[in-house]
């Protein structure tokens, strides 16, 4: 009977959340509860509740200080010189154009947010593909696949969401991936380099001058004019295009502000022209720079080399950071405030998940299901649940969000691989590999900011990013397989 309250329980929460008729914070804690009444322990919910709260609350932690870390490390410009670098290397070598937008993406993925960090590639890039008439797919699919590698940060949402389903830490999911993780980056910059050189076999190595075409809006043949033109071309791919927004002589880029650390939250506020990286914007501290990059440069360190808990570490790299840039209350207040959406959203979806996790658990649900799974898999199988994980999160991470995936179907997986001596850190780091492919899923509301700026069908986008993003994560999981971590 509780096996099959346990599927009914995961069903429910899938279908009611991709269909949206709950939000996944909503799901997460009223679902449960009722079932929990259905199994006949509601008079426990409270136990279970606060036993969950209690093991989540430092990766709660962890994703609240981050996400102000990074958020106030793009306000004060510590990524904008890194922005015109890429396009300083770009020109205008298609070839260049491609893997400097995967290597963007990659960077600016450090905030942990795929809607901020498509906004910010799409509008630093997408001028220089109009202007060299490149393929636009080419930019949505590289972006796609960079920040679904990148995805897997601590701070990003599917690592946190393992480490929160199965109540272990965080850095020990991640810290051991980081060669798998490594080479699947590399991949996406060698698949770049690639399609790279389709581009430039297709278009051959131009100019600026060589675009300045007339039957674009405002372009004239005349040389000097294209001077000119030239000038204000530059302007818009180092200024206001890596801001969001261009004068009438380029494209006009918008999109809704990021909301949460991962990709699946949701985005419903008007769309507003997005102005990260405006070059004139107050927040910027350019005297601070040196000392925002080694502070950044200091934390991955001891974040990697485990000098401390990942909570504490972007706790007090939080803390130093408000404090140095903005020495001001009234100062601090604002940055907090303009972060506070993010934050809210993710501890928010932490603390809920304590309400699933805490039912599934403490009802014995979850342990039916894994001795019905069991029964299932063949016994030949059962060593390599880490391999199924792997493979099935392909699939899965596609056609669910992280939150149904990781919240209802990883502890089951986790389990049936306990019964047959896979640890949980395995099978947590073999939930990881579908984050490449999840990235362009249906189900995640920032692709739709990737190719609605980008001007791109999202079934073109679709068809051409799926067969790169599938291999991508094979290549993460045969290096995880390779260097034993999985």
């Amino acid at each position: 009977m509780l096996t099959i309250l346990g599927f009914a329980m995961i069903a429910t929460f899938l279908v009611l959340i991709m269909m949206k008729k709950m939000s996944p914070i909503a799901a997460l804690v009223l679902i449960p509860a009722l079932f929990c009444v259905f199994v006949g322990k509601g008079a426990k919910l409270g136990d279970y509740v606060i036993d969950g709260v209690t093991s989540l609350a430092p990766t709660a932690a962890m994703l609240m200080f981050a996400i102000v870390y990074f958020g106030v490390m793009i306000d004060v410009g510590l990524f904008d010189p890194i922005v015109r670098a890429i396009l300083k290397f770009c020109k205008a070598d298609p070839l260049r154009v491609v893997v400097g937008t995967a290597l963007l993406a990659a960077i600016v993925s450090l905030d942990g947010d795929g809607s901020t960090t498509f906004m910010i590639t799409v509008s630093a890039m997408y001028p220089l593909y109009k202007r060299l008439k490149m393929s636009l797919v080419v930019m949505t699919g590289v972006a796609a696949m960079a920040n679904g590698v990148m995805n897997t940060l601590p701070w990003g949402g599917p690592t946190a969401r393992a480490a929160t389903a199965l109540k272990l830490d965080a850095s020990d999911i991640f810290v051991p991936m980081i060669p798998a993780l490594a080479v699947g980056l590399l991949f996406v910059v060698a698949l770049s380099y690639v399609l790279g050189r389709r581009e430039r076999k297709r278009l051959g190595v131009l100019t600026l001058d060589d675009v300045l075409v007339e039957d674009e809006p405002g372009f004239v043949k005349d040389k000097a004019a294209a001077k000119v033109e030239e000038k204000e071309t530059e302007a818009v791919l180092v200024g206001a295009g890596a801001g969001g927004s261009a004068d009438a002589k380029s494209p006009t880029l918008t999109g809704g502000s990021g909301s949460g650390t991962d990709a699946d939250a949701d985005d419903d506020r008007p769309e507003e022209t997005f102005a990260a990286l405006d070059p004139a914007r107050p927040t910027l501290r350019p005297k601070l720079y040196w000392f925002n990059a080694l502070l950044t440069v200091a934390l991955l360190t001891a974040m990697i080399m485990e000098w401390l808990p990942i909570p504490v570490l972007f706790l007090i790299g939080a803390a130093l950071v408000l404090t140095v840039n903005f020495p001001h209350i009234p100062d601090q207040k604002a940055r907090l405030a303009a972060h506070a959406d993010n934050v809210l959203n993710v501890s928010g979806m932490v603390f809920a998940a304590a309400v699933f996790t805490g039912v599934l658990q403490g009802t014995g649900m979850v342990d039916h299901m894994a001795k019905w799974m069991v029964g299932v898999i063949p016994d030949a199988m059962g060593p390599h649940m880490a391999l199924v994980t792997g493979v099935l999160s392909l699939p899965l991470t596609y056609f669910m969000s992280n939150d149904g995936f990781y919240f209802g179907v990883l502890p089951v997986l986790a389990e049936a691989g306990a019964a047959h001596g896979v640890t949980p850190l395995e099978m947590a780091r073999a939930s990881l590999v579908g984050q490449p492919l999840h990235m362009s899923s249906p189900l995640v509301p920032a692709v739709y900011v990737l190719v609605g700026m980008a001007k791109v069908e999202f079934g073109d986008h679709t068809r051409f990013v799926v067969k790169w993003a599938a291999l991508t994560c094979l290549v993460i999981l045969g290096a995880g397989m390779l260097f034993g971590i999985i």
